[in-house]
Formats: C-alpha cells, sequence, structure tokens
C-alpha cells in the first residue's frame, strides 16, 4: 500500500520517486499466453503456460494484473518491448472473461490504459483514445485520493502524456495487456 501526503504534486523524477511503489504482477490473473518472469515483474506474450484454472485469470484478453493494490500516492515506471503494449491502472473488478469491452483495459469504466505502439501512443478510458508520439518507458504516478492519474514518458526528464481527474471509488491495481506475439512489458525496480 501507498502512503498519503497531503503536499503538492511531484514535478521532477526524484520527487516522483519517493512515492516509488514495486510492482510485481499476480500469476493467478495472467492470461495463459503470458509468461511472468524476473520475479514476476516482467511479462511476455508467448506460447502458451501451464498456469492452472483459477477464477480470476483472463481468459480471452492478453492481460494481467499487480498482486498489490493501489492507494494513497504512487509511482511506477514500466519499459516496453514491441508494440501493442497497454500500461493500465483498474479496479480489481474488471470482467475476466469473454472478449466484449468489459474484459479490455481501457475500453470500459473499470480500467485506464496508455497503449505503445511502434509510431504513437494512445490513451483510453471507456473507449476514447488520445494520441502522441511513443515512449519505450513510461511512469506512472497515481494519487488516489485526489483523483490523479497521469502517464509520462521517462528519459532524462519526465513528459507528460496523459493525465485524468476523477474520483477512485475502489483500490486500484496496475495491469498489463500485450497484443502481439513476443512483445513485453517490465515494472522496473525503483532507483
Amino acid at each position: 500500500l501507498c502512503c498519503y501526503e497531503p503536499d503538492t504534486e511531484p514535478k521532477i523524477r526524484a520527487e516522483f520517486l519517493k512515492y516509488s511503489q514495486q510492482i510485481t504482477l499476480d500469476p493467478n490473473t495472467a492470461n495463459i499466453f503470458l509468461s511472468l518472469s524476473e520475479g514476476n515483474r516482467k511479462v511476455t506474450y508467448m506460447k502458451q503456460q501451464s498456469y492452472l484454472d483459477h477464477p480470476e485469470r483472463f481468459t480471452d484478453e492478453y492481460q494481467v494484473l499487480s498482486r498489490e493494490s493501489l492507494t494513497g500516492r504512487c509511482y511506477w515506471e514500466v519499459q516496453c518491448g514491441g508494440k501493442g503494449v497497454y500500461i493500465a491502472v483498474s479496479y480489481k473488478n474488471i470482467i475476466r472473461a469473454g472478449e466484449s469491452n468489459e474484459c479490455a483495459f481501457g475500453f470500459n469504466s473499470n480500467s485506464w490504459t496508455i497503449r505503445n505502439d511502434t509510431s504513437r501512443y494512445l490513451f483510453y478510458h471507456n473507449s476514447h483514445p488520445v494520441q502522441g508520439q511513443v515512449p519505450s518507458r513510461i511512469g506512472v504516478y497515481l494519487d488516489h485520493r485526489a483523483g490523479i492519474l497521469s502517464f509520462y514518458r521517462v528519459s532524462e526528464t519526465l513528459t507528460l502524456l496523459h493525465r485524468v481527474q476523477t474520483t477512485f471509488t475502489q483500490p486500484l491495481y496496475a495491469g498489463i495487456r500485450l497484443n502481439y506475439e513476443g512483445s513485453s512489458a517490465e515494472f522496473l525496480k525503483p532507483k
């Protein structure tokens, strides 16, 4: 769990890192074509894995959620490999079975996502896209109490890609969706 300190929103990477959250992925939610490695911090779209059936597993969408629930102020970074990588934040009650928009990160009212592609990124919530230039490393900042969710391009500096101001009604979970075989995403250890 993250902690809450009632002060201003961070402006530089060093300030964001004060709210670093170590994210690990929950194998019980991973679609059977997603392989977890690096201590469950990295996910890769590969051949079918031999996971046991589990009611929390995504059956049709190539998605996985974090073990940790996210409240308060949190920051994490994800390194994207390949195209069609979605970096998401979702309520735990997102539907797990089926191919409808209710299951896909960013295409319903239970999740927000930024899609990293070869030539652009797209932000989605309730199927409404916003686009811009593609980054390979994405920083995510959440202030649950204030209702702020921000996505950043991470390089020498942080560049805001998209910011949401809303009211979060439940704890959130980090998520990844991969659309292409060989694509990957890794939650980086805070440095």
